[in-house]
């Protein structure tokens, strides 16, 4: 079965700001409410290599790249570097405590990581900033006779 297009637009617009906002709220969480350092304590804990770098990568990945899906900006690429995001926290932090998340398991970064490997593949859809913008682009071009 296949959905018409505003149907397909409006799933990837919901998924796109839900996924985003979660992505929001814990960049936020590493970057203001534990802070950097505390951030950069726990990942240091875990074993992150350059735990400092880390901690401000994966804060800002996450707070920037959340908005960007929440906007429909640069979809693709900030899917992929929170796909990145989460393969990095998967394999440092989370692999080893199982899959649920009350145990510290990985079920949130795999959820995570693979809406935001959806939407890199997809795109923002036609609720987006990157449509409207390519929609300019496309009427912006000279026209050839």
């Amino acid at each position: 079965m296949t959905l018409p297009a505003p149907a397909r637009d409006l799933a990837v617009l919901v998924t796109r700001v839900a996924v985003g906002l979660v992505f929001v709220a814990h960049g936020w969480q590493k970057l203001v409410t534990n802070g950097i350092d505390g951030t950069a304590a726990f990942l240091d804990q875990a074993g992150v290599p350059a735990a400092s770098a880390a901690a401000w990568s994966a804060a800002l990945v996450e707070l920037v790249g959340g908005a960007a899906l929440v906007l429909g900006v640069a979809v693709p690429v900030a899917g992929l570097l929170l796909v990145l995001d989460m393969i990095g926290a998967f394999a440092f932090v989370h692999a080893g405590a199982g899959l649920f998340v009350d145990q510290g398991g990985y079920e949130l970064v795999l959820v995570l990581g693979a809406a935001a490997l959806l939407l890199a593949v997809l795109g923002g859809g036609r609720y987006s900033v990157d449509h409207l913008l390519a929609g300019r682009r496309r009427t912006a071009q000279p026209v050839r006779a």
